[in-house]
C-alpha cells in the first residue's frame, strides 16, 4: 500500500494497488502547471486510489484534469478521457510518503523536453545547498 499526501497535509491518500507503470514526463502542459521542468508520474487503477480530502481540480487541456490542494498548491492526480478509458489515474510520485519507492522506468515526451535536462550529470553537485 502506497501513502501520499499533499505539503500541508489537507489531503491524503491510499493506492491499494502496484502501479502500472511509472514515467518521467517532459511535455509543456506539465511544466507549465509545475513550473517544473519535469513530472514524475506513477500510472495507478483508478479505483485503487483513496483520497481524504477534497482536492481543487483544473482543466489543463481540452480532456485533461490536474487535481492539486486548493490550501498548498501541491500538485497530486491527473486523468484524461484515454487514462479514463483504461481506468487509470496518474499519481505524482513525489507527492508519495516514500517517492524511492516508484522508480520511473521511462521518459515520455521527450520531443518537448528542454534541451539542459539532458546534461544533468554534467553539473557541480553538492549534498546541501553551497554556501
Amino acid at each position: 500500500m502506497l501513502k501520499g499526501r499533499c505539503h500541508c497535509g489537507a489531503i491524503h491518500f491510499r493506492i491499494s494497488a502496484a502501479p502500472v507503470h511509472a514515467a518521467i514526463c517532459h511535455c509543456s502542459d506539465c511544466r507549465g502547471q509545475s513550473g517544473a521542468p519535469m513530472l514524475a508520474w506513477a500510472m495507478v487503477p483508478a479505483g485503487a486510489l483513496t483520497v481524504e480530502g477534497e482536492p481543487a481540480v483544473y482543466k489543463s487541456s481540452e480532456s485533461g484534469r490536474r487535481s492539486f490542494c486548493g490550501a498548498c498548491g501541491t500538485g497530486l492526480f491527473f486523468v484524461n478521457a484515454p487514462l479514463e478509458q483504461m481506468g487509470m489515474i496518474q499519481v505524482r510520485i513525489a507527492a508519495l510518503e516514500t517517492p524511492e519507492a516508484v522508480a520511473p522506468r521511462l521518459q515520455v515526451q521527450v520531443a518537448e523536453r528542454l534541451e539542459w535536462m539532458t546534461s544533468l550529470d554534467d553539473l557541480a553537485s553538492f549534498e546541501r545547498f553551497p554556501g
